[in-house]
């Protein structure tokens, strides 16, 4: 049985909590993260859960709109909104200058998201609560009863609270500010207060103390409970019977059991139905409105369909967390997983799998429709001269409905935003119109596989029968499949790895891929190369590759440079110019578009590849920029460092210089082994390295830790540093002229600043 059918089942049985009235709730203080959703979508859930067994139910969703400003947004200029820190976020003005005000602004920025994945609770503003005078019964009950509140406080936290301590938090009616006020005494009738000028350290009260009326009313609002405390008179005054909340404040000794106490000793009402749920996390981590982490409910619902967003909390069972991160394969995966529960709806297959479907719907239940397989119409998408409608009219055997038409084109929509922004590099590809650089890597017999190709183009009809004749071949070569597909990659694509290979030759023009692959046999022939910037070095007493990062990772480029005789220091101000010049160019750059950039999202599937959190340990280039995007500032090291840094942010290609006198030879690029261990610069213990990340090691030991993620402290360059070891590396989309365009433009900004003679330099594959 579904969990919320469960759910529903254990409150109509228990008969205690009639009428049945379900309830969230949420402080607007910015942008509402997408995590909030799974609170509005469970609590839905159970409504929904009710009604279909036919009870009457009534589901509610409270803003607190009254809670103070107590931290300013990132996104959000802090000389312009600083002076509204501890001011009820009702009086904080919009930011859009349109809003009501700027709890409205971001609370109807949300609700239009959670509407949009089929939940419609009736919208509770926290304020009117207090500005109609509904609460003022309870605040007079719970200031009178303030030593009961302080010894449930005392029993729970094993804290006693002082004997000035009430519970109410009034608005100074002097400078607007809530968080510095205080209640210092209650005399049945008003109570003193005071906003104390220091009372937090992130804004300043004004000084003044007075008596007030703790009770709002007739459209004024003088003040509010600690939330703790206000949480169950909320419950009674709304009449709340069924809420649950996330498990940080359903956990022992948590905020739901100072609500529930303070609902039994104090204001006399029975606590609601209880549950706890998990968190919906972005990459694994758990998000937080004020500091940006993860992303908005409104981002998110643009990237998916509706649905399917509503789909991905409903199909969890509750007591599980969902990390939702929309790079890679994840998006792919939930369009399979819906489109499985789909058919099982249809088939009456499986009752489980049906009711998450059906649950996860938003307007009307779907009939049975072909359903085109998402990441094959992701495929079919950049196969060039493709008509979409035709390949799965062809797939399903018969002409398609107008729903099914509307399917595919609202597929093709969110392929177009996953493939741009979110998938994978092996996702991705696109037909090259020139011999890309990299058939310099195929063998004589990769060669002669693509010339017999170009004998089988045109006697073969159908792709699938392509595919069996490109098998075939690769046999009659006795050349693996993998060297032989790679060969047909390479020369259409310019990477090892892409689509079906039938499919994607099948798609484009005979003439075209016939003169491809003669060009390329013809060039082998010739010796014709396309010229690179730098030669390949083959000196194994200086640096090699591993053959097993090669076996693995056959895109790795490395570039490496020796420059002696250089003179750092510790800052120039023309090279701070040129550093403020970039900033300023990427002034509108964001964490979001970070994502988007294929040189970022290849260094992040190489330490995904090798049991790398990219989330924790973040590529170079991308910790660099990400540093941009906050508006955190750049660390300043020295003269060399700051140059190639600035290199690396222009590029996004991780680069290392490295002080030569501390290297000693021959280096090589390797998985590190188990045990072995790297002293990081800026730590006071050494690090064990994981098995099989990828690093570079010379004859003592490891100088770098996942591809110049950090360098160690023993071969770090200082302003006493006089020669310099240099290694850039590319991978996967970062090709050997975008590795060598870095080398060339990172030797020419060090011997610029730091001057020094260029002994060696190459490219190594």
């Amino acid at each position: 049985m579904f969990w919320a059918d469960r759910v529903a089942q254990e409150i109509i049985k228990s008969g205690k909590y009639k009428p049945y009235w379900v309830d969230d709730m949420k402080t607007p203080s910015g942008r509402v993260h997408v995590g909030s959703l799974r609170g509005v979508v469970v609590h839905d859930l159970i409504y929904k859960a009710l009604i279909d067994v036919g009870e009457k139910a009534k589901f509610t969703y409270v803003f607190d709109d009254h809670d103070p400003m107590d931290a300013l947004p990132v996104y959000l200029d802090s000389g312009k909104w600083s002076q509204h820190l501890g001011k009820p976020l009702m009086n904080v003005p919009s930011p859009d200058g349109k809003a009501e005000n700027y709890a409205v602004y971001f609370a109807r920025e949300f609700e239009q998201v959670f509407n949009k994945i089929g939940s419609h609770p009736e919208i509770i503003w926290a304020s009117s609560l207090y500005k109609t005078g509904k609460m003022n019964a309870d605040i007079k009950l719970c200031l009178d009863k303030t030593d009961v509140i302080r010894g449930i406080y005392g029993k729970l936290y094993k804290k006693k609270l002082s004997t000035d301590w009430y519970p109410f938090q009034p608005v100074c009616p002097n400078c607007g500010k809530e968080s510095t006020t205080k209640v210092t005494s209650w005399d049945g009738k008003l109570i003193t207060i005071c906003c104390n000028v220091d009372a937090v350290d992130w804004t300043k009260g004004c000084g003044i103390c007075t008596k007030i009326s703790p009770f709002s009313g007739e459209g004024k609002y003088v003040g509010k409970l600690p939330w703790k405390i206000e949480w169950a008179v909320k419950w009674k005054v709304i009449e709340i019977t069924i809420e649950g909340a996330g498990k940080d404040h359903m956990s022992k000794g948590g905020s739901h059991d100072v609500a529930r106490l303070v609902s039994e000793k104090v204001i006399k009402y029975p606590t609601p139905y209880s549950f706890s749920h998990e968190f919906l996390l972005i990459g694994g981590k758990k998000m937080s409105s004020s500091k940006g982490l993860g992303s908005s409910a409104k981002d998110v619902s643009e990237i998916i369909p509706p649905y399917l967003l509503r789909f991905l909390m409903v199909r969890t069972q509750i007591n599980q967390a969902i990390n939702f991160d929309p790079f890679g394969w994840t998006i792919p995966d939930l369009f399979d997983e819906y489109d499985r529960c789909w058919q099982a709806y249809i088939t009456k297959s499986d009752p489980d799998l049906s009711r998450i479907f059906e649950l996860s719907q938003i307007e009307a239940k779907q009939r049975e429709i072909f359903i085109p397989r998402f990441r094959t119409l992701a495929q079919i998408m950049q196969f060039p001269n493709v008509d979409i409608i035709d390949f799965f009219t062809k797939e399903k055997g018969s002409q398609l409905t107008n729903d099914e038409r509307k399917t595919i084109n609202e597929r093709i929509k969110y392929a177009k935003l996953w493939l741009e922004k979110y998938a994978p590099e092996e996702a991705r590809f696109s037909v090259k119109k020139e011999i890309p650089q990299e058939v310099l890597k195929l063998t004589e017999l990769q060669r002669t596989y693509l010339q017999k190709i170009v004998e089988l183009i045109g006697k073969v009809k159908s792709a699938e029968d392509l595919q069996t004749s490109l098998y075939n071949l690769a046999n009659e070569l006795k050349l693996s499949t993998k060297e032989a597909f790679n060969a047909i990659y390479l020369a259409l694509l310019g990477k090892p790895y892409g689509p079906k290979a039938a499919w994607l030759i099948h798609s484009l023009d005979k003439e075209f891929v016939k003169k491809r692959f003669s060009e390329i046999q013809k060039k082998g022939q010739k010796g014709e190369v396309s010229e690179y910037l730098y030669s390949i070095l083959d000196q194994p007493d200086i640096f090699t590759i591993d053959p097993e990062v090669k076996r693995r990772f056959p895109t790795v480029t490395v570039a490496i440079a020796i420059i002696k005789g250089v003179t750092i220091q510790k800052e120039d101000k023309k090279l701070q110019q040129e550093i403020d010049t970039f900033l300023s160019s990427v002034g509108d750059l964001t964490t979001q578009k970070l994502g988007g950039y294929s040189e970022i999202l290849s260094y992040r599937r190489i330490y995904k590849e090798t049991g790398i959190d990219w989330h924790s340990r973040r590529p170079s280039p991308e910790a660099l920029l990400r540093r941009v995007a906050l508006k955190k500032g750049l660390y300043q090291v020295n003269t060399c460092v700051d140059a190639y840094n600035l290199v690396v942010m222009r590029n996004r290609v991780s680069s290392g210089a490295f002080d030569l006198d501390k290297i000693k030879f021959p280096t090589i690029l390797r998985f590190a082994k188990k045990g072995e261990k790297i002293h990081l610069l800026g730590d006071e213990d050494p690090t064990e390295y994981k098995k099989g990340e990828v690093a570079y090691f010379d004859q003592v030991g490891g100088f770098n830790i996942d591809f110049n993620y950090r360098d160690a402290q023993r071969t770090m360059v200082t302003e006493k540093t006089k020669n310099l070891w240099i290694n850039i590396e590319g991978v996967y989309e970062i090709g050997r002229e975008k590795v060598e365009k870095t080398l060339r433009e990172t030797v020419d900004i060090i011997t610029k600043y730091c001057g020094g003679k260029v002994e060696r330099v190459g490219i190594v594959i």
